[in-house]
């Protein structure tokens, strides 16, 4: 909206005072474009004016009460546990011992002479056992520390 077209609407709503009306009214009989421009929107005021606005019933806010009442309370949301993940961190642990074992008896000599077991389990620990399998193991067993102490204290929250 044009300054101009601010002007007009302000003279049309009787929101200017003596000095600024007098200036639109001399802008209007001088230039026969804001003329019709001012002529427009007096129309449109009028137009406005004769529109009947529409009223609610009497008992509007009584009916959305009771509309929201017959709704049922929203309850909170529990998170429930997906057992695909229960068995995939299962799969995962019972395959790294499979392996494990595995590794095992590959590189045992078994012999079964007469009965009698004779199990070779001569293992270079210096090879297997490394800072690095070390710290992993322990960061391994803070996870699932601190996902246990997690539990932990979010039952006893649930239960106060």
């Amino acid at each position: 909206m044009n300054t101009i077209e601010q002007q007009l609407w302000d003279y049309i709503d009787g929101n200017l005072d003596a000095t600024q009306a007098k200036i639109i009214q001399e802008k209007i009989d001088t230039s026969a474009e804001i003329k019709f421009q001012y002529e427009e929107l007096l129309n449109l005021n009028l137009a406005f004016n004769e529109i009947e606005f529409e009223e609610p019933s009497m008992s509007f806010t009584r009916n959305v009460m009771e509309s929201i009442e017959l709704e049922p309370a929203p309850i909170a949301l529990k998170t429930k546990v997906n057992t695909n993940i229960i068995y995939a961190i299962g799969g995962f642990f019972v395959t790294a011992l499979m392996a494990l074992f595995g590794y095992v008896l590959y590189h045992s000599n078994l012999e079964f002479l007469n009965f009698s077991m004779r199990l070779n389990l001569n293992f270079d620990w210096n090879k297997l056992i490394n800072p690095a399998a070390i710290y992993g193991f322990l960061f391994v067993d803070l996870v699932i520390g601190l996902v246990f102490l997690d539990s932990l204290l979010r039952n006893k929250a649930a239960h106060k």
